[in-house]
């Protein structure tokens, strides 16, 4: 059984690429479960954390960085592998966190296919577009910005708080004009049309990034349908699963992106286990402080990779 064992936790390069970094499956899954417990907590930055694992942690942005101009190619070749894994991470916590939420009845589905079905044009038509094109420094400039925009919503998050109405969605009427439904007491209503295309908007960026993007639906869904948070959560988390579900197929299917199984399959059981673990912590940590904290890393971490991506160099140490 020793040898086996050893087999599995041994070193091995990035999809058997000579030169490629040694990856460690103890490391991956160490990692996983930071991913994981951060999206049970604080959740936007759940997705962050997916990507700085496999660009600085596991040095997979430093391999394609330093074959960008032998090997460009290549470097385009690792560069998606990087997107398509992290879009592994976050659609897989989005499925635990719809599995929780659908217990709850805290989703509206009519709304979660609206967005869903926006998200589905966006991650086909980005990964067909990008695949294959898009340099590191460009994914690192544009995942910097992207960055920047989930620290500012974590702070301004953390000083707004929400209303915590409870109870179970009813749905009254479904059209392809008009849903409606009540919670709470409360009756709701929406055209289909404005969901799909906020769905389109955060699934192409989703999809472009590697990122899940749900924090964007938000101010959507609270402040254009005016929903409140409690079934807002869920719902965009469903929306996620979806653009994330079919971002990867078009990617692997269609693009034929390589990724490393054996790398994911040790980050998926970290998130697996951290989301666990998340679940039974998050009651017994500030919320407010923990956003706070997470807003500046993310403003560490979104300006050193803008700077990497359009500067060519790191503003900030190390």
């Amino acid at each position: 059984m020793l040898v086996p064992l050893q087999l599995v936790l041994a070193a091995r390069p990035f999809l058997g690429i000579e030169g490629a970094p040694e990856l460690s499956i103890p490391v991956a899954l160490l990692w996983g479960v930071v991913v994981g417990w951060t999206f049970a907590t604080v959740g936007a930055f759940g997705g962050i954390l997916a990507a700085v694992g496999h660009i600085t942690v596991l040095g997979l942005g430093g391999f394609a960085s330093s074959v960008a101009e032998t090997d460009p190619e290549l470097s385009r070749r690792v560069t998606d592998s990087i997107r398509v894994s992290n879009q592994w991470l976050v659609g897989f916590s989005a499925l635990v966190a719809c599995l929780s939420y659908a217990r709850e009845r805290r989703l509206v589905p009519p709304l979660s296919v609206s967005l869903g079905a926006g998200a589905v044009v966006g991650s086909v038509l980005v990964p067909l577009l990008s695949a294959g094109r898009l340099s590191l420094r460009s994914y690192l400039g544009y995942f910097g910005g992207f960055t920047l925009l989930v620290g500012a919503y974590l702070l301004w998050e953390s000083r707004h708080r929400r209303r915590s109405l409870r109870g179970e969605v009813r749905l009254e009427e479904v059209s392809l004009r008009r849903v409606r439904f009540t919670f709470s007491g409360k009756s709701y209503s929406f055209p289909p049309v404005l969901p799909f295309i906020a769905g389109f908007c955060v699934g192409s960026v989703a999809s472009l990034l590697g990122v899940g993007g749900g924090f964007l639906y938000v101010p959507f869904l609270t402040s254009v349908l005016r929903l409140p948070y409690y079934i807002v959560a869920g719902t965009s988390a469903l929306a996620v699963l979806v653009g994330m579900s079919v971002s990867i197929t078009t990617y692997m299917a269609v693009k034929k992106v390589a990724v490393d199984f054996t790398l994911l399959l040790a980050e998926l059981a970290g998130v697996a286990l951290g989301s666990f673990i998340g679940s039974k912590t998050s009651a017994r940590l500030s919320e407010v402080h923990l956003r706070v904290l997470f807003a500046l890393l993310a403003f560490y971490v979104g300006l050193r990779y803008l700077s990497m991506g359009f500067l060519g160099e790191s503003l900030l140490p190390p």
